[in-house]
């Protein structure tokens, strides 16, 4: 069974926030592809499902994003799934807005949310990191739950449909294969 996380803050008022980027792309994943509903079990909205005949698990934590790894390890523990089968959707400061990085495991970066299910479940799972840029000139906090500027938004739509792509891919290939077709640079 593989679990896919998007990462993101619960309420209306984080909707389109930089931090959400985890949220916007699962969220946009389910309903492009008419997964179903999602229902609520151990603090997480969660969707159980097939995709490519193999049984996944979409997950959004509502913990906020600081205590991420708590609802994770939940459903982790509960539905008995290899940490190497987690992939986390989460926003990256140290790319740039609408790139995109797939990594198998590594350090936090600073992340809250990733170093939180790092607490949990060791670096041994995998992740696709969104480019939200970093403005130096902003408190990170404020930057990071600051909303998306048009512009911003024209950009992710952009990207959205390789991000897609990815997820898609991600039920189909080995994750190596996944990173050489699209860690490319340039």
């Amino acid at each position: 069974m593989k679990l896919i996380v998007g990462l993101g803050n619960p309420g209306e008022y984080y909707l389109n926030t930089r931090h959400n980027l985890g949220f916007r792309f699962l969220d946009k994943f389910v309903l492009e592809n008419k997964l179903g509903e999602f229902k609520e079990k151990f603090n997480g909205m969660y969707l159980k499902t097939k995709v490519n005949n193999q049984d996944v698990i979409f997950l959004k934590p509502l913990s906020f994003m600081n205590l991420s790894g708590e609802v994770v390890i939940k459903f982790v523990n509960y539905y008995k799934i290899n940490p190497q089968d987690v992939l986390v959707l989460h926003d990256d400061l140290d790319l740039p807005l609408g790139t995109y990085k797939l990594r198998s495991q590594g350090s936090s970066g600073g992340h809250n949310g990733i170093k939180n299910i790092i607490l949990y479940l060791g670096d041994n799972f995998k992740r696709l990191k969104i480019g939200i840029s970093n403005n130096k000139e902003m408190d990170t906090k404020d930057y990071v739950l600051g909303h998306f500027s048009k512009e911003e938004n024209e950009i992710l739509e952009k990207v959205e449909p390789k991000i897609m792509k990815i997820i898609d891919e991600y039920f189909k290939v080995s994750f190596n294969s996944l990173m050489a077709n699209y860690n490319r640079r340039g």
